[in-house]
């Protein structure tokens, strides 16, 4: 029975031709890493100065299509069948995306994002180090972490929970195109969009492991004098990779468990510490108007571009973040799609679009408020230290708080534990994708994957580190773009014909009762 399954998985196309052309690609950077980066810069840079205007116009369009879906009469249209209540409470439901909400990505950028900006301001004509700075770092940081970047990861999941829960398909993302495809032809096209899927959630899992291996290494030599070099983060990403195969092919839901409720206690109690441990009072009114001023540049900020004055901070920011998460849309939409059966368009929406962004910009506001806060009142330089390393931040942060070793120990144990769970949930995201929807894939297929994701990620360290792994994820995203423009169009189609046909049935329902 095992011989047969994988025999299944090996003829599966879907599967071939991803893992072959990730291969290759670890292969070249292996060979002729210099090669590696110097094209993929090229590319992406390319991309970046060519279509980044096309990234930000799709994903505000994602946010209105999705603010649309919720407030409208579609806002009703329950994830399931009519008489199917929620899979989780609502406590249950809002906890694991509460969960999903946090990543190694917002521990990573937490402190260096608004220091970052507050030292680089993303406006012309504001001063460096000045208290403007600071407010506009603290907005765009909001910005770049809240619902424009959920609403990829809303859209997707939705689609997915949409077709596999109301229409009975298979849980890949090829499924989600069924209101604008036909019969004819359509096999090979949903292999390709399924394998452009793979790709990029590959490349997504890659960059964000990358990040959190430089930040890991970073922090074992600030702290522990550790060596910061290539092998030292190749032997990190091994050391992630042994531990994350293990989880996959054993299973062990209970251990899984574990670390998860270890790393959402280490979350809260990380920031119920640094929020009285801090300036609680200016965190507060930073994150009060942080919101307001997010609130009220909303649309001006969803469009920024500089045409006229040829300035690259957007494309360096927010197009990558726009990217970025793109690449790791077909993971987290899996994930909320999962978790979200048997609730309706409405909650779906306004649940998966609020409750991260939220939980983000607490944690924006205590960390990098905090940062802020020790810069412009106690002339601490923390800007000018994360200038110099970005994956020093944290650690530099936490320099300037007692207990700095615990601290800076119980940082890497969550930094290493957001790695870890992520990687296993997407090796085994991965396996499905690669298996037809199977929602059991063989261990075969975990570990092939495993070896694969840790294979691209200490490639691209290896090859040029945070530039490159940035630069993959803009590549990656622009095809997996335009499938996300047709799944908004087939999800609406899909809905607009559910809908009228629902209305008719009602219609023809109350002539029927009159004739009588």
């Amino acid at each position: 029975m095992k011989k047969s399954k994988e025999q299944t998985f090996y003829n599966n196309p879907v599967f071939m031709v991803s893992a072959i052309v990730v291969t290759l690609f670890a292969l070249w950077g292996a060979v002729s890493p210099g090669s590696l980066s110097k094209n993929a810069s090229a590319v992406a840079g390319f991309i970046n100065d060519s279509f980044g205007w096309f990234y930000l116009a799709s994903v505000a369009g994602f946010v209105a299509l999705l603010l649309f879906l919720a407030f409208s009469k579609y806002g009703n249209i329950k994830l399931g069948q009519e008489n199917e209540k929620p899979e989780f409470s609502y406590f249950a439901w809002i906890s694991m995306l509460f969960a999903a909400g946090f990543g190694a990505g917002i521990v990573f950028w937490g402190v260096a994002e608004p220091l970052t900006h507050f030292a680089n301001p993303p406006l012309p004509g504001i001063e460096p180090n000045s208290a403007e700075a600071a407010r506009v770092a603290m907005r765009y940081s909001f910005f770049n972490w809240g619902i424009h970047q959920w609403s990829v990861f809303t859209l997707v999941g939705l689609a997915l929970a949409y077709f596999q829960f109301r229409k009975k398909s298979k849980l890949l993302v090829s499924e989600t195109l069924q209101g604008v495809t036909t019969k004819k032809g359509n096999a090979s096209l949903k292999k390709f969009v399924n394998i452009l899927a793979v790709i990029a959630t590959v490349t997504g899992v890659a960059t964000s492991l990358g990040m959190g291996v430089l930040q890991i290494n970073a922090g074992l030599n600030y702290v522990f004098s550790f060596p910061d070099n290539t092998w030292m983060q190749v032997a990190i990403v091994g050391v992630m990779f042994v531990l994350y195969t293990l989880s996959a092919v054993t299973g062990v839901d209970k251990g899984i468990k574990i670390l998860s409720n270890t790393n959402m206690a280490l979350v809260i109690g990380f920031m119920v510490f640094f929020l009285f441990k801090g300036p609680t009072v200016f965190i507060l009114e930073s994150f009060v108007l942080a919101v307001g001023d997010y609130l009220s540049h909303f649309v001006e900020m969803s469009f920024y571009l500089t045409p006229y004055t040829g300035d690259k901070w957007v494309h360096d920011w927010t197009v990558f973040y726009w990217a970025w998460v793109i690449t790791w849309s077909p993971f987290v939409g899996s994930f909320v799609a999962r978790i979200s059966r048997g609730r309706t368009i409405r909650e779906f929406v306004t649940g998966v679009l609020i409750i991260p962004p939220v939980i983000a910009f607490m944690w924006m506001a205590i960390f990098g408020g905090t940062g802020l806060h020790m810069d412009l009142f106690q002339n601490t330089a923390l800007a000018e230290a994360v200038s110099k390393d970005v994956a020093t931040a944290i650690f530099v942060f936490l320099q300037q708080f007692p207990l700095y070793g615990i601290l800076s120990a119980l940082m890497l144990v969550l930094i290493m534990i957001f790695l870890v769970t992520s990687a296993d949930s997407t090796v085994y995201v991965l396996g499905i994708m690669t298996s037809d929807g199977n929602e059991n894939p063989s261990n075969t297929v975990k570990v092939i994957w495993g070896v694969l994701v840790a294979a691209i990620t200490a490639v691209l360290i290896v090859s040029s580190g945070l530039g490159g792994l940035q630069s993959v994820a803009l590549i990656a995203a622009l095809p997996f773009t335009i499938i996300m423009i047709f799944i908004s169009i087939s999800l609406f189609k899909s809905l607009y014909l559910e809908r009228k046909k629902s209305e008719q049935e009602v219609d023809h329902s109350s002539l029927q009762k009159k004739a009588q």
